[in-house]
């Protein structure tokens, strides 16, 4: 597809889970603003029809559609990607953002919480990815997977969290190998600590005064931090695949 410097994914089409706050709802702004064509999922579909809003009111030049999306129902998720397909006509990349954080100890745990981040973070990518690949095959796309720091390093009270970026990781590299040769470049972003609504998932007050410590005693990353790392892996040549981005905040040791 032709592109240029300032609109590098002019005609691309993009599904983005999670797109209702932070990460998710950055990369949707910089998609569109880059040119693509961007499907928007997220349960809170009200915060979908703002940032809709605020496309069009900065008269992005990508075209942007909601859809109520609900990763942890596959049912849900073949919807959407059904309704990208009937809208736009195709499909060229896949941005797996939906997840939570639950932090907290391991003994005395909400095993629900638990339930709820296996189903979210790591099933709710899976399912996206199946309903997604057979038409990122077709026309050579991409899949992003969002994961996290702690995919490479499990902390006090992150146990759960931790597995299930480990678990995406495990998976992407499997999916990798799998899609590669077939022209499907798999990438994986792996931000450290952001200032989102992530830490608002937590319900065990130590952990909560933890984390916002830990965010007062740095300068986080921003959503757009990553949303640009985003789409500078998926405006590379065809034959350029970034497989891995790690992106800290300069403040941030481990």
């Amino acid at each position: 597809m032709d592109s240029d410097t300032r609109r590098p994914l002019e005609g691309h089409v993009v599904l983005v889970t999670g797109a209702s706050s932070g990460i998710g709802r950055a990369t949707a702004l910089a998609l569109s603003a880059a040119g693509a064509r961007v499907a928007v999922g997220a349960r809170r579909t009200d915060r979908l029809d703002s940032l809709v809003a605020e496309v069009e009111q900065a008269q992005a030049p990508g075209e942007i559609v909601a859809l109520a999306l609900d990763v942890t129902d596959p049912a849900s998720v073949e919807r959407a990607v059904a309704a990208t397909l009937g809208r736009f006509g195709r499909l060229d990349a896949l941005v797996n953002n939906a997840g939570l954080m639950q932090s907290g100890l391991i003994l005395g745990a909400d095993v629900r919480e638990w339930q709820r981040m296996v189903d979210t973070n790591l099933l709710g990518s899976m399912y996206a990815v199946h309903a997604a690949l057979p038409h990122l095959l077709a026309s050579k796309g991409s899949i992003v997977q969002v994961s996290s720091t702690a995919a490479r390093s499990a902390s006090l009270g992150s146990g759960v969290y931790a597995a299930t970026k480990f678990g995406i990781g495990a998976f992407t590299e499997s999916l990798r190998q799998e899609v590669t040769a077939r022209g499907v470049r798999v990438i994986s972003i792996q931000p450290g600590f952001v200032d989102t609504e992530l830490t608002s998932h937590i319900t065990d007050p130590t952990m909560q005064a933890a984390a916002a410590e830990i965010a007062s005693s740095m300068r986080t990353l921003q959503p757009d931090d990553i949303a640009a790392a985003i789409v500078y892996a998926l405006s590379q040549p065809e034959h350029v695949s970034v497989n891995e981005i790690l992106v800290r905040p300069t403040d941030q040791v481990r």
